[in-house]
């Protein structure tokens, strides 16, 4: 099943009026501010514990996380991603921004994270890819509760149950410009939204999962589970998606909807011949695709987008610039050349280890720049941004309202789509 879903948020937002938790942030987690009144913390190794490490940087709240390492360390050849054992916690927050790390940015391999209660967190330019060794029943990303996060352009993979999940009282949360997918069989699903609070899903693309792309509430399916067996009740925004059957595809974009579930459903295509063209066509809001929904005449006044693509620009985005997109590796690679096979090349997988995508492969390290102050900023950087290689001011505020370090993070990668 290959999914790009653009927009599908529900419920209510807090704040209208706050920082934006990075320039492009949108959706009902924008507002987050992470770590910006506390403290940096530099990731210069790829272990799984100790000093210096992601998880040690992880093991307070309050740290703006950053890398003084990337790809393969020359030291140890065999080891080119950050191999972890246990789930990641994340604690409230913080701020993990991945586009710092020097090469091909940094992957997360062996289990889980979760994001239970890590309110106020963003995350940006990671892949974090679960697989077999993770824990059994687990998702690759899981939200139990929390409130106020951003994810924007992460690439997730290899769930053992989910693959990214929110559930229980989580509230206030945004997933963007990311890719979810592959979750491993025999489970094999993108992910579960249930949950009471705001949650909006803007430019992702789920693709790979045989099921929940994602599920919203209860039920089962192959695409877009719209309520299925939930007696909980859902009003959401539907608009702008582009659905494309994949090689395993058996079912239509819809399924499982039933009368709990109320959306407004607004210019989403479906092309489901598999003929390598992309060439689908308008889902009717009448369409019997939509089931038992109820199909509300009226748009829901979620926090939108600033520009709703039509579906071929989604897709488009998507192949340019979905998931940790600075410097893709070799499985976003290949799924998005399966996005571009409009229904020709696919594959639900049980070990990632296996042909075809044979583990999650190695990364160009690059060179780690000259920190002198060891604030997280490169000297060569401070001196262009008029700060003070010698001195530790990297979470100084400036006049934008965002820390010195943040400015240089956001400097690295397009504000918007």
């Amino acid at each position: 099943m290959k999914l790009f879903l653009v927009l599908l948020s529900f419920a209510l937002a807090e704040c209208a009026s706050c920082l934006a938790a990075f320039p492009g942030a949108e959706g009902f987690g924008a507002e987050a501010a992470g770590a910006r009144t506390g403290t940096v913390y530099v990731v210069t190794n790829k272990n799984d514990t100790g000093a210096g490490s992601l998880r040690d940087a992880l093991s307070a709240k309050g740290r703006t996380v950053v890398f003084a390492v990337g790809g393969r360390e020359i030291s140890v050849p065999k080891k080119p991603v950050i191999q972890i054992k246990d789930r990641i916690v994340v604690p409230a927050h913080t701020t993990i921004l991945g586009q710092t790390a020097p090469g091909g940015g940094i992957t997360v391999y062996g289990n889980g994270w979760s994001f239970s209660n890590s309110n106020n967190t963003i995350i940006r330019y990671l892949r974090i890819r679960m697989g077999k060794s993770g824990s059994s029943g687990k998702d690759a990303i899981g939200i139990a509760d929390g409130n106020t996060m951003i994810f924007d352009h992460l690439s997730v993979s290899w769930g053992r149950d989910e693959t990214f999940s929110i559930n229980g009282s989580g509230a206030n949360i945004t997933i963007q410009n990311s890719i979810i997918g592959q979750g491993l069989e025999t489970h094999s699903c993108g992910g579960l939204i249930q949950t009471s609070g705001g949650v909006s899903l803007f430019r992702n693309l789920y693709i790979d999962n045989q099921t929940r792309n994602p599920k919203v509430k209860g039920g089962g399916g192959g695409g877009y589970i719209a309520g299925g067996d939930s007696e909980g009740q859902s009003y959401v925004n539907i608009m702008g998606n582009y659905f494309i059957s994949g090689p395993n595809t058996s079912i239509t974009a819809f399924s499982r909807s039933n009368a709990n579930f109320h959306g407004y459903v607004s210019g989403n295509y479906y092309d489901s011949d598999k003929n390598g063209i992309l060439d689908g066509s308008a889902i009717a809001a009448t369409s019997s695709n939509y089931g038992e929904m109820v199909i509300m005449d009226t748009q829901y006044t979620y926090p939108a987008p600033t520009k709703l693509l039509t579906p071929p620009q989604a897709v488009d985005l998507a192949i340019k610039s979905v998931g940790a997109s600075l410097v893709r590796d070799s499985i976003d690679t290949r799924l998005i050349s399966e996005l571009q096979s409009y229904g020709t090349t696919g594959e639900l997988i049980t070990d990632e280890t296996a042909s075809p995508m044979s583990g999650p492969g190695t990364i160009d390290p690059g060179t780690v720049a000259l920190d002198t102050d060891g604030d997280g900023i490169p000297d060569s950087v401070e001196v262009k941004m008029g700060t003070d290689p010698n001195v530790a001011d990297s979470m100084n505020i400036g006049a934008s309202g965002y820390t010195n370090i943040e400015m240089w993070a956001n400097s690295l990668v397009p504000s918007s789509y």
